[in-house]
């Protein structure tokens, strides 16, 4: 799936040299496509149709005594009936499903850090295409949201989980909801930055497990996870968004009206 750029925009030669698929418009007008629109509602102090919720650092505070808690509320709640398929990631996972399910959340005895293998639980679910049976994510987060907890609730499904019932990923059972606990979209070095970032404030932090070779923090770390991230941003888009989402989107609302 391209990105559209102006023919001549200097970054192009950039973009292709990190191997990113850009198509220029003199070209794309030739395309017989429609162009997706993606609204990401951005939490994070320090980062830049479908719709993505990003993660923030207020876990530790209940969802109510978070400042934007009301504003958050109110766009999940408008998100409804105008966005087709939702993807939140983190701490706006829990958030989600708090909001829209009650599904609680617990801190953690100690911050779930590093690179974590997972399994597919559904192996025909279209977001998982390409996955092999297992594959790696990064977590960083000091709280979790549990098996049981979704298992009683009859709107969700586990996607994907850990050999001890980490969740990695849950979805409503008519996609209309995704919610990430990992960190997919994590680069190389994010899990390095975050880790110097808390020693150096002097604070008692793990190191990332399985991410530095032989946990070692002064060596290179290893990225196990980016192939797999790709192919779930991109399956979301095409699968849930992409080839789903009505022309009208009053189908959409009233769709949610008969529930």
């Amino acid at each position: 799936m391209p990105i559209k750029i102006p023919d001549h925009l200097p970054a192009k030669e950039i973009l292709e040299a990190e191997n990113i698929f850009v198509m220029a418009e003199s070209r794309a007008y030739h395309q017989d496509i429609r162009p997706l629109k993606i609204l990401i509602l951005n939490l994070m102090p320090t980062k830049i149709d479908g719709m993505v919720i990003t993660g923030a650092p207020v876990e530790t505070l209940s969802f109510e005594e978070v400042d934007y808690w009301k504003e958050l509320v109110e766009i999940m709640e408008w998100s409804k009936t105008h966005v087709f398929s939702t993807l939140h990631i983190c701490w706006a996972a829990q958030a989600g499903l708090y909001y829209h399910f009650g599904i609680p959340k617990y801190e953690l005895p100690e911050k779930h850090f590093g690179v974590f293998q997972y399994y597919v639980n559904l192996k025909y679910e279209k977001l998982f295409r390409g996955f092999d049976d297992f594959f790696y994510m990064p977590q960083s987060r000091h709280t979790e949201v549990r098996y049981a907890d979704i298992m009683k609730c009859a709107d969700l499904e586990i996607l994907s989980l850990s050999d001890d019932q980490d969740i990695n990923i849950v979805a409503v059972k008519d996609r209309s909801q995704f919610f990430i606990t990992s960190h997919s979209e994590y680069d190389a070095l994010t899990l390095k930055a975050e880790y110097d970032r808390d020693i150096h404030r002097g604070l008692s932090i793990p190191v990332p497990k399985n991410y530095y070779p032989e946990d070692d923090p002064t060596r290179t770390p290893h990225v196990l996870w980016r192939a797999h991230a790709n192919l779930l941003f991109s399956n979301w888009l095409n699968y849930y968004v992409y080839q789903e989402t009505p022309y009208e989107i009053g189908k959409l609302q009233s769709k949610e009206q008969e529930k």
